[in-house]
């Protein structure tokens, strides 16, 4: 079955209804009836959340229904582009290369040519240099001498380059780290990141929702263990 041109207004494939019709209710009664329309979050940030999920654990079978959504939510074109490449760094090349097989279709489906995916003229985010400096700092007395190349890659393209891309704000970048981070249950770099969401206007509540919307997407177990993480981050910050 063509995915791309599910007829199904939930994006299941008939063998859902056949096999676990329950599944079925619950997609259309709990997950695309209930947890989408909180107001927790927009639709337009359950999109990303939900596509670096499938990136992240490499379902891109789901991807053709859920990128039709987020560029109905929104979602430009160029910020989807923009996650597939962060995702690389987080999840993988094979598996943001994989999204790339699947996505490149819903594009040309709906006439997404390569000048809806170029920001020319758009300058990058300014760094915050005193921030980055610290945290190389910190990466660097810890790991410098085990493994300098990533310790030094890490600074110069991850957080000097991709983090200040234009494609996606430095705000949506977290919310796509996040939810790679829990989807593929690295929760010993989730602190790093909740933080840095929170630094940059992520609130309490959306991070919150997040976790909550996750849930449906990479499992009950991946987010109960991660929320010990946010617990403590929380609790850990003033604000």
């Amino acid at each position: 079955m063509d995915h791309t041109d599910c007829p199904s207004p939930n994006g299941l494939p008939d063998s859902v209804r056949l096999v676990a019709p329950s599944l079925e209710a619950y997609t259309d009664r709990v997950l695309l009836g209930g947890v989408w329309k909180r107001p927790q979050l927009s639709v337009r940030d359950r999109s990303l959340i939900t596509l670096s999920v499938l990136v992240a654990r490499n379902q891109s079978e789901r991807l053709p229904y859920y990128v039709d959504m987020a560029l109905d939510n929104d979602v430009k074109a160029s910020e989807l582009s923009g996650l597939i490449t962060h995702l690389a760094f987080y999840s993988g090349w094979a598996n943001a290369i994989a999204a790339t097989e699947i996505v490149q279709p819903v594009f040309a489906r709906r006439g997404i040519g390569a000048a809806a995916l170029a920001t020319p003229d758009a300058e990058p985010f300014p760094l915050d240099q005193t921030g980055e400096q610290r945290r190389h700092t910190v990466t660097s007395r810890k790991f410098g001498e085990l493994a300098p190349g990533l310790v030094q890659l890490t600074h110069e393209v991850l957080f000097q380059d991709l983090w200040l891309q234009p494609e996606l704000t430095p705000r949506d970048r977290c919310l796509v780290t996040i939810s790679s981070v829990i989807a593929t249950a690295q929760t010993a770099q989730l602190a790093f990141y909740l933080n840095r969401a929170l630094d940059h206007g992520v609130t309490r509540a959306e991070l919150s929702e997040l976790m909550t919307h996750i849930a449906f997407y990479s499992g009950w177990s991946s987010v109960f263990t991660a929320l010990g993480v946010v617990k403590d981050v929380f609790e850990g910050r003033p604000d």
